[in-house]
């Protein structure tokens, strides 16, 4: 049976929301956003990639990523950046943003959220709700690969039907009301308001894009995908996978290699290894147990494959990454 490639890919990642705080601000203004490096270890400890977001709920702004144009937004549209690079959020374009306030990454990951920020001296002309997302990005996370370092989505024309205007309906309704589980609400309503953005990214991409997600609507690499994820343990063969897809190998090597970037089976080999380092880092799995789980017949086959691919041993893989996260969390209590 074949299986939702997005889906078990953001199952695999371990996507997980944090953070959510609503902002009110008068212009002018103009903030810039605590660097990624500052904002894991206090708010994500043990994550490895950061997304931003930003959703508009009135008013106007601009964001503006380091390096890049100003982005207008109005109420009801969605601006994430995907790598947590550093930008500003402004009421008018190429502002000069003050620096992050100090104490705002403790406030964050201390207190009770949803919490309110104000910036500016007039009255409030614009405001947002903001929150962080967090993957893992290593060893293979070939959708934040294929995405562009800044995403815009929803329309101001919106009246509720889409998913992201229905997010802000009920982010507004929860930060005003902070009933209790709030913050669990808001962080699964981030979540999914990320795979909407995703979706909606996905259909806008022109025909001839290449790239993982472009893949997923490609009916021959689309079902090639669904078949390496629903079965990774299975010891496919290319002309097995062909067969299942109804194509020649030749034909589906070459194709699936144009969207994906890699043929099929280094692709299954490196989300192989994915899979591995979650269940790694995310179980009391043994390796041995690990190897078997996903389609190796001996711990020592799985192991060499594994420091091939990745440069360290399982064991090694599973200390020093549950040790990063031990040190992570203690710097940030």
């Amino acid at each position: 049976m074949a299986t939702d490639p997005l889906s078990d890919l953001l199952k695999t990642v371990r996507l997980t929301g944090a953070v959510f705080f609503e902002i009110a601000a008068g212009a002018p203004w103009a903030v810039g956003s605590p660097a990624r490096e500052q904002i894991l270890p206090k708010i994500l400890p043990g994550a490895d990639h950061l997304i931003a977001y930003h959703v508009v709920t009135s008013g106007r702004c601009f964001a503006t990523a380091v390096g890049g144009s100003a982005i207008p937004l109005e109420a009801g549209q969605v601006v994430m950046f995907i790598n947590g690079q550093s930008h500003v959020m402004s009421s008018g374009p190429n502002m000069p943003a003050d620096p992050p306030m100090p104490d705002v990454l403790e406030v964050a990951a201390s207190g009770r959220k949803p919490f309110a920020i104000n910036f500016g001296g007039g009255a409030a002309s614009v405001k947002l709700v903001c929150g962080y997302l967090a993957c893992d990005a290593r060893p293979y996370n070939p959708l934040i690969e294929n995405l562009p370092p800044v995403i815009t989505a929803g329309d101001p024309r919106d009246r509720g039907e889409g998913l992201i205007a229905q997010f802000v309906r009920l982010a507004v309704a929860e930060a005003a009301n902070k009933h209790a589980g709030s913050e669990s609400i808001l962080t699964k309503l981030s979540e999914l308001m990320f795979i909407d953005v995703l979706r909606r990214y996905l259909e806008k991409l022109p025909a001839e894009q290449a790239g993982w997600l472009a893949g997923l609507r490609d009916p021959m690499v689309g079902k090639a995908l669904s078949l390496l994820h629903a079965k990774s343990a299975h010891s496919w063969t290319l002309e097995e996978l062909a067969k299942e897809t109804g194509v020649s190998r030749s034909v589906l090597a070459e194709r699936f290699t144009q969207f994906v970037g890699i043929p099929p089976m280094q692709y299954l080999s490196k989300w192989r290894m994915q899979i591995a380092t979650e269940l790694l880092t995310g179980s009391h799995t043994n390796v041995a147990g690990i190897a078997a789980r996903i389609g190796y017949e001996s711990e020592a086959a799985f192991s060499r494959a594994f420091k091939k691919m990745i440069g360290v041993a399982p064991s090694a893989w599973r200390r020093n990454i549950l040790e990063d996260r031990a040190s992570m969390a203690g710097r940030s209590g």
